[in-house]
């Protein structure tokens, strides 16, 4: 996707990465946006501010891979998003750290909303714990 002229403010280079989003989104099966907001453990509400243009609050760092992974971006996608959040916010990016994926088997509770609250828990769990640890090491870089 072409990128307008405009991104000359810091509120116009956010516009720009959240439009793509937004474009993707809307090209998504029902319920996307649900999944996207149990997974990243927020309201939907919070999906739909970072997903729109007009709101200047910045997607967190630390959503992107999830972004990416449940919004089934393509491989240009993917690119020209990461393209777009770099030039809007180049220090994030130089901060972001590579990631592993791993699969992890969860039952299934025979109820939508249920394993979808599961999957959610267990993401946040994963992240919280990743966290620390780099909390941890960072306490351990400054002695």
């Amino acid at each position: 996707m072409a990128e307008p002229a405009t991104n000359h403010t810091p509120q116009d280079a956010v516009a720009a990465y959240k439009r793509l989003l937004a474009a993707i989104l809307d090209r998504r099966p029902s319920g996307t946006r649900q999944r996207l907001a149990t997974a990243l453990a927020k309201n939907r509400s919070f999906v739909s501010q970072i997903s729109n243009p007009a709101y200047p609050t910045p997607i967190p760092a630390s959503h992107l891979a999830q972004i990416f992974e449940l919004c089934h971006f393509s491989s240009a996608e993917r690119q020209e998003f990461t393209r777009l959040y770099a030039r809007a916010h180049p220090r994030k990016m130089l901060a972001e750290k590579p990631q592993r994926a791993a699969a992890v088997e969860l039952p299934d509770l025979g109820d939508d909303a249920k394993n979808r609250k599961l999957h959610g828990l267990v993401s946040a769990f994963v992240r919280d714990i990743t966290r620390l640890i780099d909390d941890e090491r960072e306490k351990g870089k400054r002695r």
